[in-house]
């Protein structure tokens, strides 16, 4: 069995106006070939160009509040956003690093080395945007949840988050620029295999 993975797509422009959109793949070109859209949604949702999930300042509040738990990846954020919404929305790597380094420049994170690396914390800036935003906040991260409940209620839930982590470790694991030759042989393995179990249900 064949497994086709298609190249997500950039939309330049959107959201926020970073320096850069993400870490930098070499063969696997920006992002890898696992690349969420930029409009966030999962595969079987409305995605493209529809209506974006969050607009800049939006996003960034969450971003901002999720800091403030704790310092995190890019990733870390990407997969927390998913799992908040109840894997219906992932914003794509090129929203995220863009608008971290957008905080960044506004003095309300601060990107820390952490191995290869970058986790990004809060500052006393930060802390004070959240705190007037306060209201603003718990609303946004409500929506999330509401998002998460409608869609376990009208979609496969369990499939379609199962679907989105495998899709964000695929990128995190593949998306560099070396990637040998053999582990591109296990992962392959692995989804074989799945794909046969599947099939045998």
């Amino acid at each position: 069995m064949r497994f086709g993975f298609h190249h997500g797509r950039r939309e330049r422009g959107q959201d926020c106006g970073g320096r850069h959109g993400g870490p930098r793949g070499g063969g696997w070109g920006r992002g890898g070939p696992w690349a969420f859209g930029v409009w966030g949604m999962h595969p079987g949702r409305e995605g493209g160009r529809g209506r974006r999930m969050f607009d800049g300042s939006e996003l960034r509040l969450i971003l901002l509040k999720l800091i403030e738990e704790q310092p995190r990846h890019g990733y870390d954020l990407i997969r927390e956003i998913e799992e908040r919404s109840g894997g219906a929305y992932a914003p794509s790597p090129g929203v995220i690093y863009p608008t971290l380094t957008l905080l960044d420049d506004m003095g309300q994170v601060e990107a820390k080395a952490d191995g290869t690396r970058k986790a990004f914390a809060i500052t006393e800036a930060g802390s004070a945007e959240l705190k007037e935003k306060a209201e603003e906040v718990e609303a946004l991260f409500q929506r999330l949840a509401e998002l998460g409940e409608h869609h376990a209620r009208t979609s496969g839930g369990p499939i379609r988050r199962a679907m989105g982590n495998l899709r964000a470790v695929l990128q995190e694991r593949l998306g560099g620029s070396e990637v040998d030759p053999e582990t591109l042989h296990q992962v392959a393995d692995i989804l074989d295999e799945a794909a046969r179990k599947i099939e045998r249900l």
